[in-house]
């Protein structure tokens, strides 16, 4: 498996924004590598944030989100 930490990136990718309130406070950037299967990006688009990211295989990103729904019982 490749380190997706080593994978370039360049400045001008399209990021999905999730925004859970006002955009200044709970925002965070979602974007896929290019060029590298099934791997992404979680970045923090608050100036606080900048630059700061993590890299995500898709199971990886998977098991996140199926345990935060559970454990924050949410559905669908």
């Amino acid at each position: 498996m490749e380190n997706i930490y080593e994978l370039p990136v360049s400045g001008d990718v399209t990021t999905t924004n999730f925004c859970g309130g006002p955009c200044t406070e709970g925002c965070v950037d979602f974007v896929a590598i290019p060029g590298a299967a099934d791997s992404f990006i979680v970045r923090d688009s608050k100036p606080e944030g900048a630059g700061k990211e993590l890299r995500y295989t898709g199971s990886e990103l998977d098991d996140f989100a199926l345990g935060w729904v559970k454990r924050r019982g949410l559905t669908a």
